[in-house]
């Protein structure tokens, strides 16, 4: 079963209520807040999966019903369009999530984790958040991206990212440091904190740099280096661009498999 990491994290003990009255205990399989998402595996006879769907094929403007229990009220249906593609969104580990549905089908609190789905009945989104107190914008992250996450849940129980161990925040850069050092972006990460015995202590990094580039891919903030902090870079050398006082420096950095606190790289 998917639904929502915010909805299942930090519980005693899960539970589930099924249409017909069943009421299976549920274990955790794995979660993973980056992605407000988390996949329990309940044991019960005779269930009918819901048909999932495919982001490729959404279109602003369709038809969205929003399925769920909004203060305790079940099965609650709701339905609006899709307002909106690609947006970002900041989950509550505080890592900006991408390829979010907008729609304004109304979600109320006990929406999250349920179905957004289409005209034909399949599964488009599933439900996350909604701004308070706007009227009609509301989320939910597009069906690919929690098919590939659910994916991975099942099968090792979490999401493999890679980790450098800096704490920092965005800053923007003096123009002449731009222009002299001809960088695509005009701000940075400024590192404020570096962990001990990290790829970036390792690495050389230090207290004051500010971080520009990561394997030859720009670096304007924080969110920049989370979207390239993969799988892919675990174990993989990758050249770091920092700016120390005034001079631009290359180091070689060796990301781990991520432990690391939401508000860290």
């Amino acid at each position: 079963m998917l639904t929502n990491s915010h909805v299942v994290h930090g519980a005693d003990r899960l539970g589930v209520i099924l249409n017909d009255g069943r009421q299976p205990d549920a274990a955790l399989l794995g979660e993973d807040p980056d992605t407000d998402l988390a996949v329990l595996r309940i044991y019960a006879p005779n269930l009918v999966p819901a048909q999932l769907g495919d982001s490729k094929n959404i279109r602003v403007g369709q038809v969205a019903i929003a399925i769920g229990n909004p203060y305790g009220f079940e099965c609650t249906v709701t339905a609006g369009v899709v307002s909106a593609l690609g947006r970002s969104f900041r989950s509550r580990s505080g890592r900006l999530m991408d390829n979010i549905l907008q729609t304004d089908a109304a979600l109320n609190p006990g929406n999250s984790g349920g179905p957004l789905v289409n005209s034909r009945g399949e599964v488009i989104g599933v439900n996350t958040a909604v701004i308070l107190p706007a009227q009609g914008i509301c989320f939910a992250i597009a069906i690919d991206t929690a098919k590939y996450v659910a994916g991975w849940l099942i099968k090792d129980g979490k999401i493999r990212r890679s980790y450098i161990g800096v704490g920092g925040q965005d800053v923007k850069l003096h123009r002449r440091l731009v222009r002299f050092h001809h960088l695509p972006v005009e701000s940075g990460l400024l590192v404020l904190s570096v962990e001990p015995d990290s790829p970036a202590a390792f690495a050389g990094l230090r207290e004051g740099d500010i971080i520009v580039e990561f394997n030859g891919h720009p670096i304007a903030g924080v969110d920049d280096l989370h979207k390239q902090l993969t799988e892919q870079a675990i174990g993989v050398k990758s050249g770091l661009g920092i700016l120390r006082h005034t001079e631009k420096l290359q180091l070689g950095i060796l990301p781990e498999e991520s432990r690391r606190r939401a508000d860290h790289g």
